[in-house]
């Protein structure tokens, strides 16, 4: 509408994220969101509702907390990202398509919690959006998909993921990008299968190899050693029950223990049994591969 060359909307000022004049009214602050948590009884979760829908800055005004969420995990109690329910969230979706080596990387740097730099335009009209992927980060930031921590000398905005909610998000849509990615090249699929079901390692590792050096990483790289394994599981389960003939059993009992991987094949006589370590180094690798076969 403020394109339209006789609109009366071309007199508005525009108040974006950025500006200083209504910053505090653009979500819940820190002590609206504290004091209602006080009032519902629930002080205790106050550092847990801080991690996962604080984070937006609007302006100077900071620890802003988006005020749906707030209002949703008050009446349910429940952790989660209420966001995704909201818009379909066919922005990252859009960007995540777009992205090409650069940007997922950059992807991986927010995701894990670091800040990228970039020249924003807070200008935009509907249908610049898709113009270029530039275009498309100063969208997410005016959105709330991303917020900003600061600027460079050059006047760049150091763009960071708000909270653990909107990370989710982007998570959900990466993960999504990521099956596509894999099941549309049924033939090296295929392959795969085939070479674990034989045996082959050597077929196993260079395609394994190849997914997680060309796709956009699942892995958040932030959790403790001891979890960090449970993303590598994850995928290859994911991977595995594309198979429509095998029937793929995730952490169950079997025999003397749990297994962390069973995949039951169309043979009868024949099954393959899965277990993951994660080490942090090469050299430990060997030490790892006897305590999984043990």
């Amino acid at each position: 509408s403020k394109e339209s060359v006789f609109s009366d909307l071309n007199n508005l000022a525009v108040i974006t994220t950025t500006s200083e004049q209504y910053a505090d009214c653009f979500g819940f602050t820190e002590e609206e969101v504290f004091s209602a948590l006080d009032a519902f009884g629930m002080s205790e979760k106050k550092q847990i509702v801080k991690q996962w829908y604080d984070g937006f800055i609007f302006g100077k005004q900071k620890d802003m907390y988006n005020p749906w969420s707030i209002c949703n995990y008050m009446r349910s109690g429940e952790l989660q990202s209420y966001w995704i329910n909201t818009s379909g969230n066919d922005l990252v979706k859009r960007f995540v398509d777009k992205a090409n080596r650069t940007t997922r990387n950059e992807i991986e740097q927010l995701i894990v919690g670091n800040a990228i730099e970039k020249t924003l335009r807070l200008d935009l009209t509907y249908d610049e959006i898709d113009n270029s992927i530039e275009n498309l980060w100063s969208v997410l930031f005016t959105t709330g998909y991303l917020t900003q921590t600061g600027m460079t000398e050059d006047g760049a905005y150091r763009l960071v993921i708000p909270n653990r909610e909107i990370c989710e998000v982007f998570k959900l849509q990466i993960q999504e990008w990521f099956k596509k990615s894999i099941f549309s090249n049924t033939e090296q699929l295929t392959a795969f299968w085939k070479a674990f079901e034989e045996g082959n390692t050597d077929g196993v590792e260079m395609y394994l190899n190849r997914i997680m050096s060309n796709s956009i990483s699942v892995f958040d790289t932030k959790r403790i050693n001891g979890e960090k394994e449970n993303s590598y599981h994850n995928l290859l389960v994911g991977i595995l029950t594309g198979n429509a003939e095998w029937l793929v059993k995730s952490n169950i009992e079997a025999g003397e223990g749990f297994a962390d991987i069973i995949v039951e094949t169309d043979d009868p006589d024949a099954g393959i049994v899965i277990e993951l370590k994660y080490v942090k180094s090469f050299n430990e690798m060997e030490q790892a591969c006897q305590k999984a076969l043990t």
